[in-house]
C-alpha cells in the first residue's frame, strides 16, 4: 500500500484526496470545488495504486478530469441524483440527463439551452411513456434541472443568458452554454455496453465469467480471497454501518480482521467504531459522508430524537422485552426486478444482448436476530415529540406529525440504524450510540425559537 511510504506530514493531504475522489467519482476543474482537482492530480500514481488494490476500483487522471470507476457489488437506492434544491430526480429527469448527455457528445463547442431541449425532444419522442414538451412548464423545469445537474459539475458553463428566464418563458429567454468535451466524456463511461444487458446484474461485480488462466485451484482461490478482502472494504466505504449478520462466512472473516478496517483507516482518515455486531467507519471530517447526522432540519433533528427513544425502548432492562426477527433479505433482488422490468425485451436490446455472467448469491441466513419497535408505538411516539417540540418543528411538519416520522425513519433506515420489516422496524446495533439524546430549547428572541439537540456521538457516518 502506497499510503504506508507516504510520510506522516503529508499523510493528511493525501487522505484528503483520497475523500474527496470517493465521495465524488468525478472531478472536474470546478466541481466539487477548485482545489479539488489540483490535489488529486498530487496524489494520482500512488491512489491509482491503492484504490485498485484495496477496493478493485480504477483511477484516471487528466489535465482537467479525474474519474473513478467503482465496483458495486448490490444496488443502493439510497444516492439518487438531486437538484440544486435537493430534490431527487424522478423518471423524466433521469431520461432528461441521459438524452441531453447524448446529444452533448453529438454537438460542438457550444450550444443554446432551446437547441440542446430541440434534441432532447426530438430522441425522448422515440422512447415509449418520455417526452419533452416545451409548451409544459412542468417538462421545462424538469428538462432545466437536468441541465442544471451537468452544469455543476462541469460539463457545460454558462456563457450567456438565463437557464431560469428560459424556463419561466422559452419565447422570451435563452441561454448559451460552453462544452466541456472531456467532462462529457468522463461523465458516462459504463463498464459493459447497455445494449449487451438483459439485467442490471451485468453491471454489478461478478457478472465477468473467470478466465481459462484462473480457474486452477489455487489461483481461483487467491482470487477469491483477494475479492472477498475487496468486497468488504467496498462495504466498509459505501455503507453507513457494515453488520456481520449482512455479510456470508468468508466475508465475516475479513470483517473481524483488524488489518481489514486499518488499511482503509490509513487511505481515508476515518476511524473504525468496531463492535461485536459489526464495524462502523465513523467521519469526523464530515468530507466523506454524504448526510450527517446528528444534523440541521427537523426530519435530521426528529431522527435523532426518535434513535434515542428507540435505544431508550430496546434497552431499557424494566420494559417488556420485544419481539426479535432477523435482518430482512433479498431487498436488493427487489430492486433489480424493478430496473430489470424496465429494460425492453425486443428490438436492439433483444437482438445484442448475451449472457449476464453469474447469478448472484444471497449470503446465508444468520442465527442473529434484532429487537422489533411496532409501528404504533413509533406513530404513538412522534407525536408525543411533536407535542412537546412542535413549536420550534418547521411550519409544513407540524401538522403532518405522521409524514414526519415516516421521513424520520426512511433516515434511520438509510443509516442503517434501523430496518423496516411488517409490523414495524428493527433497531439495529449502532442505534445505541445515539441513547441518551439531550434537547435544549433556545430562545434567542421572543419572537424565535431554535432547536438544538446533542447525542453521545456527534461525528458523521458515512452513507
Amino acid at each position: 500500500m502506497k499510503a504506508r511510504e507516504i510520510s506522516p506530514l503529508a499523510l493528511d493531504s493525501y487522505q484528503r484526496a483520497a475523500r474527496v475522489i470517493l465521495s465524488n467519482h468525478l472531478v472536474t476543474q470546478t466541481y466539487p470545488d477548485r482545489i479539488a482537482l489540483p490535489l488529486l492530480r498530487r496524489w494520482a500514481t500512488e491512489l491509482r495504486e491503492d484504490l485498485m488494490t484495496l477496493f478493485g476500483y480504477r483511477l484516471e487522471v487528466t489535465e482537467t478530469t479525474a474519474r473513478l470507476f467503482t465496483v458495486s457489488d448490490r444496488l443502493d437506492a439510497g444516492t439518487p441524483a438531486k437538484t440544486a434544491t435537493d430534490r431527487t430526480f424522478d423518471r423524466y429527469r433521469y431520461a432528461y440527463l441521459a438524452l441531453a448527455l447524448a446529444a452533448l457528445g453529438r454537438a460542438g463547442n457550444q450550444i443554446t439551452l432551446s437547441e440542446l431541449a430541440d434534441h432532447v425532444a426530438a430522441d425522448a419522442a422515440q422512447v415509449d411513456g418520455v417526452d419533452l414538451s416545451t409548451e409544459r412548464a412542468s417538462d421545462r423545469d424538469a428538462f432545466v434541472d437536468a441541465v442544471g445537474w451537468l452544469a455543476a459539475r462541469g460539463a457545460i458553463a454558462l456563457a450567456d443568458g438565463d437557464a431560469g428566464g428560459w424556463a419561466a418563458n422559452p419565447d422570451a429567454g435563452e441561454a448559451l452554454y460552453d462544452i466541456d468535451r472531456s467532462v462529457v466524456i468522463a461523465l458516462f463511461r459504463p463498464p459493459r455496453a447497455l445494449q449487451h444487458l438483459r439485467s442490471i446484474r451485468g453491471l454489478l461485480a461478478g457478472a465477468d465469467s473467470m478466465t481459462d488462466d484462473e480457474t486452477e485451484f489455487g489461483t481461483s482461490r487467491t482470487v477469491d480471497v483477494k475479492e472477498t478482502a475487496r468486497r468488504v472494504r467496498r462495504a466498509l466505504v459505501e455503507r453507513p454501518v457494515v453488520y456481520a449478520a449482512d455479510l456470508d462466512d468468508q466475508e465475516q472473516v475479513q470483517l473481524a480482521l483488524p488489518r481489514t478496517a486499518a488499511d482503509v483507516e490509513l487511505l481515508t482518515g476515518l476511524v473504525a467504531e468496531r463492535r461485536e455486531e459489526g464495524v462502523a467507519m465513523i467521519d469526523s471530517s464530515g468530507r466523506l459522508s454524504d448526510v450527517r447526522f446528528p444534523g440541521t432540519g427537523t426530519v435530521a433533528q426528529v431522527a435523532l430524537l426518535l434513535a434515542g427513544e428507540i435505544a431508550d425502548r430496546v434497552l431499557d432492562p424494566d420494559t417488556p422485552e420485544t419481539a426479535r426477527m432477523p435482518l430482512p433479505r433479498g431487498r436488493s433482488e427487489d430492486l433489480v426486478e424493478q430496473v430489470d422490468s424496465a429494460i425492453p425485451q425486443s428490438g436492439i436490446f433483444d437482438s445484442l444482448a448475451g449472457h449476464d455472467g453469474v447469478e448472484p448469491v444471497e449470503p446465508a441466513p444468520a442465527d442473529r436476530l434484532f429487537p422489533v419497535v411496532e409501528d404504533q408505538w413509533i406513530t404513538d411516539t412522534v407525536r408525543t415529540l411533536t407535542d412537546r417540540f412542535g413549536r420550534t418543528f418547521a411550519a409544513g411538519w407540524q401538522a403532518d406529525p405522521d409524514g414526519l416520522g415516516r421521513a424520520a425513519l426512511a433516515l434511520l433506515e438509510r443509516l442503517r440504524l434501523t430496518a423496516a420489516v411488517p409490523g414495524g422496524v428493527l433497531a439495529l446495533p449502532a442505534l445505541a450510540r445515539y441513547r441518551g439524546v439531550v434537547v435544549t430549547i433556545r430562545d434567542r428572541t421572543p419572537e424565535i425559537d431554535l432547536f438544538q439537540s446533542s447525542a453521545n456521538d456527534s461525528e458523521d457516518i458515512t452513507a
